[in-house]
């Protein structure tokens, strides 16, 4: 072992962060002890970079992967301290603001962790273990109505405090396979959806061509079964990138055409599919609300997300602020809304959530951090962008422009985001990368 691996902070003694990495998303069925586990990672890669004084910061990450990772949470976190300046409720916007910190040293360890070839194996094969699992949980679900892994679960929570994960009536309102997260927190399919690159690429990796296949059919199913449709778009774009490398256009084209008939069988089957199929065909009617039933209420929210982007225009209405500045802009206040009772909690779609809540500026700082991080990509050599490509695919499915989006800026959807940003730049920009001199074809 050399020196630089001996001094303190040195690689061996980060060689906990992958793990540390698997545990958070293994846990994310249980919100709180994952958030638990985010923050005290973090904690704990802070203090050990402090207490080196960041010595050994070249052996745990190379130059450029600092600055991507630092460029990447001060694109996420800068517009959330402009936006809070002049937020109503200022106080707890600055709060928010000031929790977000925990997510740099969150970054600088999650890059760490796959900063090395071994990490790196370690972690993409672990996220890769992870979502098959989760995917194979959700078919005995599907065939057998329970998931093994959230029954355990929520045996365990009855155990401890006396009640479920879930409330009956959650349970009750559950419209869509729920898989390990629990007919609570239905976000199984989009989870899913952009994990699938670690595995689609850790099964051809390993099996080739007919690996890819089988992975790629299961997954399938469970986000046909499990997801919204913004999951089968963010799934659908996955298989078009991995497919194409794997398969070439001709193959290609005959999943898709399997793709659609397993939803063309699913939507016989399964009522919830058929409900989801149906409501997404009120767009090709003549009907004025057609479009907006169709995007299940969203066209409401979108115009709501729109006025507060007209009354605030350069710095938004303040970090999840869109809630309490619903009513207000509420285009049809008092009529029952599509999704329920209550108003919207953010707006679905992550360009007019990052409009809305910080404005311009944070639109701006947002496309400046994804300008860089593209630029990462292109000056990156072949070798690197390889290692970095399922990193670099989930995060740029999950957030693709042209689809609807979980909050980017709650507590669960963001750490997932700012996860994969870190994961793409650890990998793309490891300790031993070659320093750049131009663009790469």
């Amino acid at each position: 072992m050399n020196a630089r691996t001996m001094q303190p902070g040195g690689v061996a003694d980060w060689r906990w962060a992958p793990a540390w990495v698997l545990t958070f998303v293994a846990l994310w069925p249980v919100r709180g002890i994952a958030e638990a586990v985010l923050v005290l990672g973090a904690l704990a890669g802070l203090v050990r970079l402090v207490g080196s004084r960041f010595r050994g910061g070249g052996a745990l990450l190379s130059g450029p992967a600092w600055a991507l990772t630092s460029v990447l949470f001060a694109a996420y976190w800068l517009p959330e301290l402009i936006a809070a300046i002049d937020a109503r409720d200022r106080l707890h916007a600055f709060g928010e603001v000031l929790i977000d910190l925990r997510y740099l040293p969150f970054l600088w360890v999650a890059a760490a962790a796959v900063a090395s070839e071994a990490g790196r194996r370690r972690t993409f094969g672990g996220l890769a273990l992870i979502a098959l699992v989760w995917t194979l949980d959700a078919l005995v679900e599907a065939v057998c109505g329970t998931s093994p892994l959230f029954w355990l679960l929520d045996q365990a929570k009855h155990a401890l405090s006396g009640h479920g994960m879930c409330t009956a009536s959650e349970v009750e309102a559950a419209d869509r396979l729920a898989g390990v997260l629990g007919p609570c927190n239905l976000k199984l399919g989009i989870v899913l959806a952009s994990l699938s690159p670690f595995a689609l690429a850790a099964a051809r990796q390993r099996l080739g061509q007919l690996g890819w296949l089988a992975a790629a059919a299961a997954i399938g199913l469970v986000v046909i079964l499990a997801g919204s449709r913004a999951s089968w778009l963010t799934y659908a774009l996955v298989l078009l990138w991995t497919g194409w490398r794997a398969l070439g256009g001709r193959k290609l084209m005959a999943v898709f055409a399997a793709g659609a008939l397993m939803l063309v069988v699913a939507n016989v089957l399964s009522p919830q599919v058929h409900e989801r199929v149906q409501r997404t065909t009120l767009a090709l009617t003549a009907q004025p609300g057609g479009m907006d039933a169709a995007l299940s209420g969203r066209g409401r929210i979108w115009s709501a997300a729109l006025c507060m982007v007209r009354q605030h225009p350069l710095n938004g209405v303040g970090p999840r602020a869109f809630r309490d500045e619903f009513a207000a802009c509420d285009p049809q206040p008092g009529r029952p809304a599509a999704w329920g009772s209550g108003v919207a909690f953010h707006a679905h779609q992550i360009v007019l959530e990052v409009l809305s809540e910080t404005g311009v500026i944070g639109l701006l700082l947002w496309l400046a951090g994804a300008a860089l991080g593209w630029r990462a990509w292109r000056y990156a050599d072949a070798g690197a962008r390889e290692r970095a490509r399922p990193a670099m695919l989930a995060l740029a499915v999950s957030v693709f422009p042209l689809n609807t989006h979980l909050a980017a800026y709650s507590t669960f959807w963001g750490s997932v985001l700012l996860l994969l940003a870190a994961l793409y730049a650890g990998s793309l920009w490891g300790r031993d990368a070659p320093v750049a001199t131009g663009p790469q074809s």
